[in-house]
């Protein structure tokens, strides 16, 4: 982009802000508008009280009739800013009211003695109502304190009532103070909404992007989520839910170059970006691995890949680590290595699930995990199903802290083992979410069902 563009796209942007700014500035004077309609209709009757214990008994009906008229005009403004949208004329409601209920008091020292009447000071009441609930600009506050004062003097200067000078200094001093102070108020507070009102938008405009680059992430992170319903002879079904945008959960199902087949399912300690970075290292680490030297046991694949992620580990100067089991699928038997959830295998002839207990360490926390690791031999017969998960599915709570459990899963697995891996692994994700309060880990399930008349 030329200079040119940018200083077009620059005025565009401070445009597009300024229009904003005003919508929202008229938004504000609309609801505070309501809002001073209400105290009016409240406070103007209720000042009736006090005129009932201090003003001259003869004037109290002409002071009901006042009170009267100025609240029901206050009342009908009121609704006719509910029932109306904000616009750039909403600001003409202050000095609407300004008027009415100063007109009000102005006209009741008039009739308690004009300039000498100390009534004035409820017309200072409402310029601090008005002046100061109002967020209009200080120059519509200076104007209405104006309006306000000379009203004052118009209605008492030639009511022909005798007054002093000394009165009437003394009167207008407070009243003209009253309204400097407003008005300087009023000036710091819009200086004040306006820094916020960018602030926000600055705000929104960081949250977008984040949340755009959180996308990106998500994308990425779903992209290397493998698309396989089948790995040698296994039919596979797997799901994987983050709790947030980008999770720590991994598995994989690699079909290797040199003609092996692999499954990997880990977990990474916490949740988020963090954790969603090192479960990308974990799946480049393990793929890059297997998918090019034939013969590895998973013990040494892990052993591998625990060396590079360690030190990953240590540049971003963190305390993650990671769950990992990896296996190496075979015809009639799994071998596999790794400390992660046990292993879920349902016997198809025997119709029963068996736990295999998974024997290791985890990743990323010591230099050389060798003497950790043991690889363990499972036999698998046609039509028996592997389940592998992380404990964001066993360790679900409900709202009264009970957590999903191993045997519960062991029993609802005992009820649909004989359906599809993709249907078995819908179902247990519905039923561990339909269980569960709110999601607080992520979940992965991984069905792998053995079967021997697959077609290529």
């Amino acid at each position: 982009m030329n200079g040119k563009a940018m200083i077009t796209a620059d005025m565009e942007l401070r445009q597009h802000q300024s229009t904003a700014m005003d919508r929202y500035m008229y938004s504000i004077i609309h609801q505070w508008s309501q809002t001073l309609c209400a105290l009016g209709f409240i406070l103007v009757p209720l000042f009736h009280v006090l005129d009932w214990f201090m003003m001259p008994r003869e004037l109290l009906p002409r002071f009901a009739a006042y009170r009267f008229v100025a609240t029901l005009i206050v009342v009908i403004q009121y609704f006719v800013l509910y029932h109306t949208k904000p616009t750039r004329y909403s600001l003409f409601h202050g000095y609407f009211f300004s008027a009415i209920v100063g007109l009000c008091i102005a006209l009741m020292t008039h009739d308690l003695g004009g300039f000498n009447s100390t009534y004035y000071a409820g017309l200072n009441l409402v310029l601090i109502a008005v002046c100061l609930l109002l967020p209009w600009e200080p120059v519509h506050s200076a104007v209405n304190a104006a309006m306000i004062v000379l009203m004052y003097v118009g209605i008492n200067a030639f009511s022909g009532n005798a007054f002093s000078n000394a009165s009437v200094i003394n009167n207008l001093y407070f009243m003209s103070g009253t309204a400097v102070i407003a008005v300087s108020i009023n000036y710091v507070k819009q200086r004040l909404i306006k820094e916020e009102f960018y602030l926000r938008a600055e705000l929104a405009t960081a949250r977008d992007a984040l949340w755009g680059e959180m996308e990106v992430a998500k994308r990425i992170q779903t992209a290397l989520l493998p698309d396989k319903d089948r790995v040698g002879g296994y039919v596979v079904g797997a799901t994987m839910l983050p709790a947030e945008e980008v999770g720590g959960d991994y598995y994989d199902i690699i079909e290797a170059a040199t003609g092996e087949n692999w499954v990997a399912i880990g977990d990474v300690s916490g949740h988020g970006v963090e954790s969603g970075l090192i479960m990308m290292m974990s799946q480049t680490s393990i793929f890059t691995t297997v998918n090019r030297t034939a013969g590895y046991k998973p013990s040494t694949v892990l052993n591998l890949v625990n060396s590079v992620l360690k030190q990953n580990i240590n540049r971003m100067g963190t305390d993650r680590y990671m769950t990992c089991s990896v296996l190496h699928m075979e015809h009639d038997k799994v071998v596999f290595a790794g400390k992660h959830q046990d292993l879920l295998i349902h016997r198809s002839r025997q119709k029963r699930t068996e736990f295999v207990p998974s024997k290791g360490t985890w990743i990323g926390i010591l230099d050389d995990i060798s003497d950790y690791l043991t690889d363990t031999t499972v036999p698998v017969e046609d039509g028996d199903l592997i389940l592998l998960y992380t404990d964001g599915l066993t360790e679900a709570t409900n709202e009264r802290g009970e957590m999903y459990g191993e045997l519960r899963l062991q029993r609802r697995l005992d009820e649909i083992a004989d359906k599809p891996p993709d249907e078995i692994v819908r179902t247990l994700l519905h039923d561990v979410l339909e269980h569960m309060a709110s999601q607080r880990d992520d979940i992965t399930i991984v069905a792998l069902r053995r079967t021997d008349n697959l077609t290529p």
